[in-house]
C-alpha cells in the first residue's frame, strides 16, 4: 500500500529515522556548528511539554503517516497556483524517501541568518551553489549529488530501527520566514502559508497546525516532532 504514497522518482535512498540524535550527527557532520544548533524530540503539543523544549526554535520537523486524505489534500493544492515567496528557500522532492534530509536543508535554508555553518562545509557550499535555483533545479543539484547521498544513506543506517525503503509517512518542515509560519513539503507545489509568526512563537504556532493534522487521522499513532532549537551561551 506504500508505494501508491511514494514520490516517483528512479533514484530512491532509504528513509531518515525520526531521531535526534542521528539528525544531529548528520547536521553536524555536513557543517552546521555543533555549539551553535541541536535536534530536540517534542514529547507532546500541550503547552506544559512545549515548554520543556530548549528555545529559541528555529525550525520544526513533523512526520506523519500518508493515507487517502492525505493525497487528496496534496493533489487538490498541486492545482492551486502557489506564488514562492522571495526569501522562502524552498525545493521540491524528486528521490524517493529524501523527505527527511529536504525536511533538513529546508530548515537550515530559512534559518541561516539566525545561525553558522562551518566556511567550505557541504551545508554552506550547497546553499551557495542553489540559491539562485529555482525548485525544480535545485531537487534536480540534489538528486545528482553523491556527497549528500553517500550522507544521508550513512544518517539512514544509524538510527535504532532497521532501515526499510517500503515506508508510508513523510517529514515536512515548519519554519518562520519574515514574519509568517511556512510548511515546506517538497511533494507539494510550493510553500504554504499558515498566518503570522515569529521566533519566539514558532514552536507554539507549528504546534496548533500540527495538532489539526494529527486530528485528522486520528486512528494512528505514527507522528513525530522534532524541534531544531539554537543553544543559548
Amino acid at each position: 500500500m506504500a508505494s501508491s504514497y511514494r514520490t516517483q522518482s528512479a533514484k530512491r535512498w532509504l528513509p531518515l529515522e525520526a531521531n535526534p540524535d542521528v539528525m544531529n550527527q548528520f547536521l553536524w557532520g555536513l557543517g552546521l556548528q555543533e555549539d551553535d544548533t541541536e535536534c530536540y524530540d517534542v514529547y507532546g503539543l500541550d503547552g506544559e511539554l512545549l515548554e520543556m523544549v530548549p528555545k529559541p526554535v528555529l525550525a520544526v520537523l513533523f512526520l506523519y503517516p500518508l493515507n487517502p486524505k492525505t493525497e487528496e489534500e496534496r493533489m487538490m493544492q498541486l492545482n492551486e497556483n502557489q506564488e514562492t515567496k522571495g526569501n522562502v528557500y524552498f525545493m521540491k522532492q524528486t528521490v524517493g524517501n529524501a523527505c527527511g534530509t529536504i525536511g533538513l536543508l529546508h530548515a537550515v535554508g530559512n534559518i541561516t541568518s539566525e545561525i553558522k555553518l562551518v566556511d567550505g562545509s557541504y551545508l554552506d557550499r550547497f546553499f551557495k551553489s542553489t540559491a539562485s535555483m529555482d525548485p525544480l533545479q535545485r531537487a534536480a543539484f540534489l538528486e545528482n549529488d553523491n556527497e549528500m547521498e553517500v550522507a544521508h544513506s550513512v544518517a539512514a543506517t544509524a538510527g535504532d530501527t532497521e532501515a526499510s525503503d517500503d515506508v508510508d509517512t513523510h517529514f515536512i518542515c515548519y519554519a518562520c520566514v519574515d514574519g509568517e509560519l511556512y510548511e515546506l513539503d517538497g511533494r507539494k507545489s510550493g510553500p504554504i502559508s499558515h498566518g503570522p509568526s515569529s521566533l519566539n512563537t514558532l514552536l507554539q504556532d507549528a504546534a496548533k497546525v500540527i495538532q489539526g493534522v494529527i486530528q485528522k487521522n486520528p486512528e494512528s499513532l505514527n507522528f513525530n516532532v522534532i524541534a531544531i532549537s539554537k543553544k543559548s551561551g
